[in-house]
C-alpha cells in the first residue's frame, strides 16, 4: 500500500525522497528490518498472552533428552509471530498487484492456516496426532496446483533466456530475447543450464509435448511444495533448529531472486531473467527478517515454539519462491538439511519394516529425524526396544541441543554458499 502511495507522491509532486520506493533494494532492507522489529515487538506480547491463557506445548517428550530440558509448559503457536512479522511489511511495501508477490502471500496464507489448525487440535483438543495427515497433503497439493496453474496461465509470468547489455555510444543498451512462457528450469553444474521440460516430451511431437511439459511442471511444483514443506516440519525438533535453518536458506534464495530479476546481473551470470521476480526478493528478506526476530525467543532456552503453524508455512515459502524463480532443482543443495531429515525417517521405517519381515528387530540410527540421533543414547533405546540393534551408534557421547543446532546451522550455511557458487560452477 505504501508504495503505491508513494510511488504516486513521486510522480505527481516529485515529493522528496518517495523515490526510494522504487527501488528493490531499499524495500528489501525496510522489509527485514521492520519484520525483525515486529517479529520482536509483538512476539513479547504474544508470549504474555499464551501464558496467560496456558496455551502450552503438553505432547513433547522429554525422555529423549539427556539434559533434563524441561519443555511441558512452554507457549507453542508461535508461527503466528511468523506470519504476523511476513505480511504485514510485504502489505505495506510490495507492489500488491504483482502476481509473485500474491502467489507468496497465498502460499503464506494457506499453510498457516493448515498448520495453525494443526496446532489448535493438538493444544485445545488434547490430541498429539493433530490434524489429520491427509488434510495437509491436501493443502499442500492444493497450494502446488494454485502455484503451477498461476504460472501456466497468468500472462505476467514469462521469462527471458538470453539478456546481453552492451554499452554503444556511451549509453547501456539491453538486447533481450523475447519474453516467452516456459517451461525451462535452471540445472545446476551444467553449462548453458536450462532444461526445458517440454523437451522430455519430444516423443509425443508438436502441440502435445508443450501441453506435457506443463502438466510436469505442475506435478513437480506439487511435489517440491509437499516435500519441502514436510521436511521443515521434521527439523523443527529442537530450539532454534527450523528458525535458523530457514533463515539461511532464505537469503540464499533471495540472492538468487535478485540476480533473476537484475538485467544486468542475468546478462553477466548468463542465467534467465525473470520481469518481475524483484518481489520475490522484498517478501524473502521479509521472511528473514521474521524469522531472525523469532530466534529471540525460540533459541535456547525456547520461550516459545513455533508449532506446525510455523514450520509447514516456512517450509511453503522456500519451496514455492524456487519454483518462481526456476530453482527448484536446486533445492536439494539449498535444503539439503531439510533433505537429509526427511530421507532419514523414510530410510528408518524402511529399514525396522524389512528387520520384522526378518525376526529382528533393527534401525539406522537411535532415532529419527536425525538431529535426535545424536541426543539418543543407546540405554534409552534399549529401554523402549529390547533388544533392538543399531546400525549407526556413533559416539557414545551424546550433545547439548544448542550444539546439534549451531552444527545443523553451520552445515546449512555451507550449503547455501554452495548454491550460490553454482551461479558460476559449471
Amino acid at each position: 500500500m505504501l508504495y503505491y502511495l508513494f510511488e504516486y507522491l513521486d510522480k505527481c509532486c516529485n515529493f522528496p525522497g518517495a523515490g526510494m520506493f522504487t527501488y528493490v533494494t531499499f524495500r528489501a532492507i525496510f522489509a527485514i528490518i521492520a519484520s525483525l522489529l515486529i517479529s520482536i515487538s509483538f512476539g513479547e506480547y504474544f508470549i504474555k498472552l499464551l501464558k496467560k491463557r496456558q496455551i502450552s506445548e503438553t505432547q513433547r517428550d522429554e525422555s529423549i533428552d539427556p539434559f533434563n530440558t524441561q519443555k511441558k509448559g512452554v507457549p507453542t503457536m508461535g508461527g503466528i509471530i511468523i506470519i504476523a512479522a511476513i505480511l504485514i511489511p510485504c502489505l505495506l511495501i510490495g507492489k500488491i498487484k504483482n502476481v509473485y508477490m500474491i502467489l507468496m502471500l497465498i502460499t503464506t496464507v494457506i499453510l498457516g492456516v493448515v498448520g495453525f489448525a494443526d496446532d489448535y487440535i493438538k493444544t485445545f483438543k488434547k490430541n498429539k496426532e493433530g490434524l489429520n495427515g491427509w488434510y495437509k497433503v491436501f493443502a499442500q497439493v492444493l497450494l502446488g496446483l494454485i502455484v503451477g496453474l498461476t504460472l501456466r496461465f497468468s500472462p505476467e509470468v514469462v521469462m527471458n533466456e538470453k539478456v546481453d547489455v552492451k554499452i554503444e555510444n556511451n549509453k547501456e543498451v539491453v538486447i533481450k530475447s523475447p519474453d516467452v512462457k516456459s517451461t525451462r528450469t535452471t540445472i545446476p553444474f551444467v553449462k548453458g543450464n536450462n532444461l526445458n521440460y517440454s523437451d522430455l516430451f519430444n516423443f509425443l511431437g508438436e502441440p502435445y509435448k508443450y501441453w506435457a511439459g506443463w502438466i510436469f511442471f505442475v506435478v513437480i511444483t506439487i511435489f517440491v511444495v509437499t516435500a519441502v514443506s514436510n521436511g521443515s516440519n521434521l527439523n523443527d525438533g529442537m530450539d532454534g533448529m527450523a528458525a535458523g535453518n530457514s533463515a539461511i536458506m532464505g537469503v540464499a534464495l533471495a540472492v538468487l531472486a535478485y540476480v533473476s530479476s537484475h538485467l544486468v546481473l542475468a546478462d553477466y551470470l548468463n542465467i534467465m531473467f525473470i520481469p518481475g521476480s524483484e518481489e520475490i526478493v522484498v517478501f524473502l528478506c521479509a521472511f528473514v527478517g521474521a524469522l531472525i526476530g523469532f530466534l529471540w525467543y525460540n533459541s535456547y532456552p525456547a520461550q516459545i515454539f513455533m508449532g506446525d503453524t510455523g514450520s509447514l508455512t516456512i517450509g511453503g515459502i522456500i519451496a514455492v519462491s524456487a519454483v518462481i524463480i526456476h530453482k527448484e532443482l536446486l533445492l536439494p543443495v539449498i535444503c539439503g538439511v531439510f533433505l537429509w531429515e526427511s530421507l532419514s525417517v523414510i530410510l528408518q521405517k524402511f529399514y525396522y519394516k524389512m528387520g520384522k519381515k526378518k525376526g529382528v528387530r533393527q534401525r539406522l540410527w537411535k532415532r529419527t529425524p536425525v538431529h535426535d540421533h545424536y541426543r539418543t543414547s543407546l540405554a534409552l533405546v534399549e529401554k523402549n526396544d529390547p533388544g533392538c540393534k543399531v546400525v549407526f551408534k556413533g559416539s557414545h557421547r551424546l550433545y547439548h541441543e544448542s550444539k546439534i543446532t549451531f552444527r545443523f546451522w553451520i552445515v546449512s550455511i555451507m550449503l547455501a554458499a554452495f548454491a550460490i557458487l553454482t551461479l558460476k560452477i559449471r
